[in-house]
């Protein structure tokens, strides 16, 4: 898929550092990954792997990692409601994040809207750590990831998106959002890629 993707690469394109980066992990709630839930991604279970090696390694050299769990009230859900009818409680036990990720490697955020950034702290928290990059996961893919990475791009961030780290309902939606970001927003990446620089780095130190 990275070389379906490649002629819609801008030349120009920021290279990926890591030693300023962020790792976004959108959403990643058993809601979209358990089988009984009628959202389920079938996909998703899929990208718990490379997931869980970004956190390690990140957790590792002590790099920023922020976690999102959507979750919606009648109050706050806005157009969500509308579109979706049925919103992601609170209380339903199915809203947690998975079991696989340890969230105390770190820092949970919860948003009502695709957009990770809007009525977050997320700006903030990635100024705060003097973040110029920000690698993004999760699901969905051409929902919550790809808002997210347009709206980090229009902040000012070199967004890098993880083609094997993000899940979504079918490849026609993830392949879609990876052509469109690609050609204006943000860098298509593999999280082998990810990895590899992140070990070719600290290993010089």
């Amino acid at each position: 898929m990275l070389q379906r993707v490649a002629e819609y690469k801008r030349g120009n394109m920021p290279p990926f550092t890591t030693q300023d980066s962020a790792l976004l992990i959108l959403d990643m709630q058993k809601y979209f990954l358990e089988p009984s839930s009628h959202a389920y991604v079938p996909s998703a279970p899929a990208i718990l792997p490379n997931l869980k090696a970004l956190i390690d390694a990140y957790a590792q050299h002590r790099l920023p990692i922020i976690f999102t769990q959507h979750l919606n009230t009648p109050e706050d859900a806005g157009s969500m409601q509308t579109w979706w009818h049925d919103l992601i409680d609170p209380h339903n036990p199915l809203s947690t994040i998975t079991d696989q990720f340890d969230l105390s490697k770190g820092t949970l955020i919860k948003k009502t809207q695709y957009d990770a950034f809007y009525n977050t702290d997320l700006e903030e928290l990635l100024r705060g750590n003097d973040v110029r990059q920000v690698v993004i996961c999760g699901v969905m893919t051409h929902l919550c990831c790809e808002t997210t990475a347009r709206s980090a791009f229009v902040r000012g961030f070199e967004v890098f998106f993880s083609i094997d780290g993000t899940a979504t309902y079918n490849q026609d939606f993830h392949l879609a959002t990876l052509m469109n970001l690609s050609h204006g927003f943000a860098t298509p990446i593999l999280a082998s890629g990810i990895l590899a620089v992140l070990k070719a780095i600290y290993d010089q130190k």
